[in-house]
C-alpha cells in the first residue's frame, strides 16, 4: 500500500472480513508498521484466530477492546492506541464492524432498527470523531501530495444492499430491512464527511466487499473473503483525491447510490 510503513486501525477484527484484512495486511512485509485490531470480546472464543495471529506478529498487530456500540468502550480503546501512534498519527480507519438482521418492513421492530443503527451507523461516526485528531496529524505529517490512503483516509465498509437502486432489483429475495437503511445512512455520513474534511486532505470512501461467504454473508455467497479483502487492499492501495466520497466495490467498479 504504501513505501513506507503506515498506521491502521480495523474495527469487527476477530473474524470474517476484518480478520482476513488483518492477516493480509501484516503478512505483506513492510506494509503496515502497527495494525490496531479492534472487536468487541477480544478475550471471547471468537477472538481465538487474531490472538494466534498476533503472536506471529507481536510487533505489528496490537488487539484492543472496543464495542462500536459504546461510546464510553471507543474513548477506552482510543486511551490504549494514542500512545502507540506517535507522531505520525493514524493513516487508515477501516470500519468493517457491522450488523445485519434478517426482516421486512412489517416484522422489522424499533428494537431491529436501532441495533443496526448504533453499529452501522452512529459507531462509525463516533470512532470517526474520536481518531479524527489523529488522522489530521497523519495528514499534516504526511509527505505525500492529495489525499491517500497512504496519508490519512477512512474507508467505511458498506454494502450493496445500501443502494436504492439495486434494493428495486433485490427487494423480493433479500428484504432485509434494517441492514438496507443503516447502510444507506452509512453511505451518506460518508459522504458529508467526505465534503467536511476534503479541505484538510483526509479522504473518505465507501466499499462494497461483495457477497461474501461470512457469518453475514452466508455460505451462500459468491466469493471468500480471502477474494474479497485483496480486491478491497488493491482498490485502497490506488486511492487518490478523485475517489473521495465515492462507492466502489472490491474490484473498483462504482456502485449505483
Amino acid at each position: 500500500m504504501s513505501s513506507t510503513p503506515i498506521t491502521v486501525l480495523i474495527t469487527g477484527a476477530n473474524k470474517g472480513l476484518g480478520f482476513e484484512m488483518v492477516r493480509q495486511l501484516s503478512e505483506d512485509k513492510g506494509r503496515v508498521k502497527k495494525l490496531f485490531a479492534c472487536c468487541r470480546d477480544p478475550n471471547g472464543p471468537t477472538a481465538e484466530a487474531l490472538h494466534t495471529l498476533a503472536k506471529k506478529y507481536p510487533d505489528v498487530i496490537v488487539i484492543v477492546n472496543m464495542d462500536v456500540t459504546n461510546e464510553s468502550s471507543i474513548q477506552e480503546a482510543a486511551k490504549v492506541i494514542t500512545p502507540l501512534l506517535g507522531s505520525e498519527g493514524l493513516n487508515l480507519l477501516i470500519n468493517n464492524a457491522g450488523l445485519g438482521l434478517e426482516s421486512s418492513l412489517q416484522t422489522t421492530t424499533t428494537k431491529d432498527m436501532l441495533d443496526c443503527f448504533n453499529t452501522n451507523v452512529i459507531g462509525p461516526m463516533n470512532i470517526i470523531k474520536e481518531f479524527l485528531p489523529h488522522l489530521r496529524t497523519a495528514a499534516k505529517a504526511s509527505k505525500i501530495s492529495g489525499m491517500s490512503c497512504n496519508k490519512a483516509a477512512v474507508i467505511n465498509i458498506s454494502a450493496m444492499e445500501g443502494s436504492m437502486d439495486v434494493t428495486k432489483e433485490t427487494y423480493s429475495y433479500m428484504a432485509i430491512v434494517p441492514f438496507r437503511v443503516s447502510k444507506a445512512a452509512l453511505n451518506m455520513l460518508t459522504v458529508c464527511a467526505a465534503e467536511e474534511m476534503k479541505k484538510e486532505k483526509i479522504l473518505f470512501s465507501l466499499l462494497h466487499p461483495g457477497w461474501v461467504r461470512t457469518d453475514t454473508g452466508g455460505p451462500e455467497g459468491e466469493i471468500d473473503a480471502q477474494t474479497s479483502v485483496k480486491g478491497m487492499l488493491k482498490v485502497m492501495s490506488t486511492m487518490k483525491d478523485k475517489h473521495n466520497g465515492i462507492f466502489l466495490d472490491y474490484q473498483g467498479s462504482p456502485m449505483p447510490w
